[in-house]
């Protein structure tokens, strides 16, 4: 399996529209109604989907698209932030590792391009297989966030990980 991250393009935003809007795409976790189609175009317009708060990149699988990843800054304190992350895996692509990989790939990404000492990322509690992929991409479990999340008409449970600079495998992927 060969993946890889690349910046999202124009064709790509009705890829993104059907991961994040369309309850069959987007997973069982990440439903949270319909969203202004709108949106994703106008930031693409903006920035390229790439800017010093944050981004997306596409996930790649020789070249088509899998899904994607997206990180966001999050202030500390006064004198640092970190970086919070997140994906989604199309349907057709999940249960292939693509995920774990993504996040691999991500987390040195954001380390070999910002100055942050940590990227941390969240999944619901009862979300197993994206507990896997975190802690397969070498994510630290840090604890339960109760009632953190509403989906679904209900307040769910979260689970935190992180990972730290002196966590990241000092070889890059191949």
């Amino acid at each position: 399996m060969m993946i890889s991250l690349r910046p999202v393009n124009e064709g790509d935003l009705s890829f993104l529209y059907r991961l994040i809007s369309e309850p069959d795409s987007t997973g069982e976790f990440q439903w949270y109604g319909f969203q202004n189609p709108r949106t994703l175009r106008d930031r693409w317009e903006e920035n390229g989907m790439l800017g010093d708060d944050g981004g997306i990149l596409i996930i790649a699988n020789d070249g088509d698209e899998a899904g994607f990843v997206s990180w966001r800054k999050e202030v500390a304190n006064r004198a640092s932030y970190f970086w919070s992350m997140g994906l989604i895996v199309a349907p057709e692509h999940r249960g292939k590792g693509y995920g774990t990989q993504a996040q691999k790939l991500l987390v040195r990404y954001l380390f070999d391009h910002s100055t942050v000492n940590r990227v941390e990322a969240s999944t619901e509690i009862t979300n197993l297989a994206e507990q896997r992929a975190l802690e397969k991409a070498g994510f630290t479990r840090e604890g339960v966030l109760r009632g953190v999340g509403f989906r679904a008409g209900e307040w769910r449970d979260g689970v935190l990980y992180s990972m730290l600079r002196s966590d990241l495998d000092p070889t890059p992927e191949a």
